[in-house]
């Protein structure tokens, strides 16, 4: 609703008006070259000399003359402080000034939107390194995930970013893929409530968060990066899209990022079905849709679906593509040449610009005198960037805190045979390629591996304990002796002799394994690092196997960014620990769980295989992908999604709700004791599942439809409720829209897909019902006191 305003003012500068109001004001004096510049991005620093950060960005990135550029505006800036290793302070006054040169360049005085990478917590140098989404989804708690994020947001908005590139809703459906790391685990549910609540976190802070990748991406054939998807329109809307589906209707989130890939033929970035007709008009989504990096180039290099890159601008602009990132390529002069030329219509650009000023008015970026010192500048003396020098933390005790709690509970307990918690060890052999490795804590979207690799003079600029050195801290009494026994990934089995020898003499062997993140070939696991085989990299599966041949028992202690096949040490070892790269708090959180300090409550996000060859490994899969007699190759996982162990035990009784009749617009609820029958304190995760035995069209066996920690103290009891709307049995059926069908259900309270404590009987009755965006998606947890 507009008002009053002084007539001196233009109304698009007005603060009093509406941003629609504004915008359009805007939008009416401005040439097309001055509307094209709002809807890209350019890279200032990035090499072009070989693709270091991002894939194929010495192709794309052509020289940028900011002179002619900026005279025109700028719409966003790429990564002012995730290309190259700045401090925080001197880089939040780099931005300052470099946002003063492109208001006064500009006739509008528009700054630029400043974007950053923060997977696993704000990419710069200096900044906490936090667990990877992994990890999140390993917790299942997504309240300390939303806490998470507000303080990686508050990091970032200190210094003058505007939009974070995160989280990651990609559903893992093949664990080869080297982005697995980057997601939040198998189920679209888990993944999508642990996303929200990151989101609303980051958004809390005044942060711009970004869905991506927008769709299908992890479900590329044979778990290649950037391969083509082939997928039908069930397994879309009912696995990949959920995540994406939550995340619009709850959590407030502003922009969306397309994926690279395309499905049955059709690339997301010139999908207007997924980018418009579903996320817009049916979502009600109306923030910016972004692109992946240089992913518009891609409709004429890698997709063959744009003559040019005017025809490749026009494509996308057309499916909904708001914003070219990370620099200009097809947005700049291509487009500005196809407008005049009638190829693209000028309406076009006006609607994605639309979308981009509105958000920029929001932001308060049209305000006169709008101010570009950043928080953590406020009030500081400007004129010197070296006495500024130190003064901004990014990696403060309450975010370090925030980092050990996450680790602390994303440790997953996998075997034990009784060896854990150790009990004053006197001399404990720490074997393996990541038993004093700082870097194996760490995901590839991390500074230190993302760019740090390419400045190997600086240094790292937080704290990296390695997990040698977190055991001499976490058993003071006893002697530490190690070996790397071999590399991550390389074929050398000299070590071995070392490594075995020294676990001959120990009383405990806690064997290092894992991975390597980096980017494109560079690690084992992270973006463009794809794996032909679930089976451990290099010969660490021999080390292990030797280590266990000693008689020793071995603690077999993981960090890594995928599942993997153990073999042997399934049943050999004396226990499995499983971290997904938990971050720089994460070596203290394993030493903690290895002596008892931490009692652990992580769940598997994902399934770790049995076989390093049987392949998905998720277990969100319908009858005829389970174990069958007329196929020698038996898919059942070693460890199944959901699973994890604890230093106490838990028992489930007192079943209420079982066999409950409700209509198709019902909901049902059960009620059941969960009670710490052990004798210390501890978690137990509450999974519920649904079972739908007979449907109109193939379903899993077995999802995920809610979950609740309960934490309890020895002998105490806990009443849980949960209430289970109807709607959650909804799928996809045969006319391709979403029913809930009469029939037998089962729920299934467990503790995880392959553990069932108790499970309820539940009939759907009534007609087949049709549900749409507005569906119920949560069931309802009520977790009462403990009372013993």
């Amino acid at each position: 609703m507009s008002v009053e305003t002084d007539p001196a003012t233009p109304l698009w500068q007005d603060p009093a008006q509406d941003a629609e109001t504004r915008v359009e004001a805007l939008i009416a004096e401005m040439t097309v070259e001055e509307k094209v510049a709002q809807l890209f991005g350019v890279w200032v620093g990035a090499s072009r000399e070989g693709g270091e950060v991002a894939p194929h960005q010495h192709e794309m990135d052509d020289a940028i003359d900011l002179d002619v550029l900026l005279p025109n505006g700028l719409g966003q800036l790429t990564r002012p402080f995730g290309t190259a290793p700045v401090d925080p302070a001197v880089g939040a006054l780099s931005l300052l000034r470099t946002q003063q040169r492109i208001t006064g360049a500009n006739r509008f005085a528009i700054p630029a939107l400043a974007h950053e990478e923060c997977l696993a917590g704000f990419a710069t140098w200096g900044a906490t390194a936090y667990p990877v989404p992994l990890s999140w989804g390993a917790t299942f708690d997504p309240a300390l995930v939303r806490r998470m994020a507000g303080a990686i947001g508050g990091d970032m908005r200190s210094v003058g970013v505007h939009q974070g590139l995160a989280p990651v809703l990609d559903v893992v459906r093949d664990a080869r893929w080297g982005r697995v790391e980057e997601t939040i685990g198998e189920d679209p549910y888990l993944v999508g409530t642990i996303a929200t609540a990151y989101i609303q976190g980051l958004e809390s802070a005044g942060i711009i968060a970004t869905l991506k990748h927008f769709a299908g991406y992890s479900a590329s054939v044979a778990g290649r990066n950037l391969a083509p998807v082939a997928m039908g329109p069930r397994e879309r809307a009912d696995v990949i899209l959920v995540p994406f589906e939550m995340a619009v209707r709850e959590s407030g989130v502003r922009s969306v990022m397309h994926a690279y890939t395309d499905t049955d033929g059709m690339p997301a970035v010139a999908d207007e079905w997924l980018l418009t007709t579903l996320l817009r008009d049916t979502w009600g989504f109306e923030g910016t849709v972004v692109a992946d990096y240089f992913g518009i180039a891609f409709l004429k290099t890698l997709h063959g679906m744009a003559g040019d890159w005017a025809e490749a601008a026009g494509t996308a602009l057309a499916a909904g593509v708001d914003v070219e990132l990370p620099t200009v390529k097809t947005f700049g002069r291509p487009l500005v040449e196809a407008i005049a030329a009638g190829r693209v219509p000028e309406a076009l650009i006006d609607r994605a610009l639309r979308r981009v000023l509105v958000q920029k008015a929001r932001l308060g970026l049209l305000d006169p005198g709008w101010n570009p010192v950043p928080p953590g500048l406020a009030g500081a003396d400007l004129s010197d960037a070296e006495a500024l020098r130190g003064s901004i933390d990014l990696d403060s005790p309450a975010n370090r805190d925030i980092a050990r709690r996450i680790a602390e509970q994303a440790i997953v307990l996998l075997g034990n045979d009784g060896t854990l918690p150790l009990r004053r060890p006197e001399r404990i052999a720490v074997v393996g390629p990541n038993a004093d490795d700082p870097l194996a804590v760490l995901g590839c979207y991390s500074f230190p591996l993302h760019v740090l690799v390419h400045h190997p003079d600086v240094p790292t600029g937080i704290g990296l304990p390695t997990l040698r050195e977190a055991l001499a801290a976490e058993f003071p009494g006893a002697e530490i002796v190690t070996a790397p026994g071999a590399t991550v990934d390389g074929p050398d089995t000299g070590g071995f002799a070392e490594a075995v020898e020294l676990a001959r003499g120990a009383d405990v062997v806690v064997a290092a394994l894992g991975d390597r993140a980096g980017l494109f070939g560079r690690g084992t696991s992270g973006e463009g690092c794809d794996a032909e085989s679930a089976a451990l990299p290099g010969v660490q599966q021999q080390l292990l196997d030797a280590l266990i041949a000693t008689g020793r028992p071995v603690v077999t202690t993981l960090l890594a960014g995928r599942p993997y096949a153990l073999g042997g040490a399934v049943e050999g070892a004396a226990a499995i620990v499983q971290s997904f790269f938990p971050g720089q708090e994460g070596t203290s959180a394993i030493a903690g769980v290895l002596s008892g300090r931490i009692n652990p409550s992580g769940r598997l996000p994902v399934s770790i295989p049995r076989r390093p060859g049987v392949h998905p490994s998720t277990y969100l899969s319908a009858r005829l992908a389970h174990a069958t007699e007329v196929s020698n190759i038996d898919p059942t996982p070693a460890f199944g999604f959901g699973h994890g162990l604890s230093y106490t035990t838990f028992e489930w009784s007192d079943l209420s709700g079982d066999g409950a009749r409700i209509g198709t617009d019902g909901e049902v609820t059960l009620e059941f004791t969960v009670r710490n029958a052990g004798d210390r304190e501890g978690t137990e995760v509450v999974q519920l599942y649904l079972h739908d035995p007979v449907a109109t069209v193939v379903q899993p066996v077995q999802r995920l439809i809610g979950y609740a920690r309960v934490p309890l103290a020895p002998g105490e009891a806990s009443r849980v409720r949960v209430t289970v709307p109807a709607d959650l049995a909804s799928f996809t059926g045969r006319q391709g829209r979403r029913i809930v069908e009469p029939g037998e259900l089962e729920l299934r309270l467990a503790a995880s897909s392959t553990d069932p404590r108790l499970v309820a009987a539940v009939t759907l009755t009534g007609p087949v019902r049709e549900v749409d965006h507005t569906r119920h998606l949560h069931a309802t947890f009520t977790v009462a006191e403990p009372g013993a």
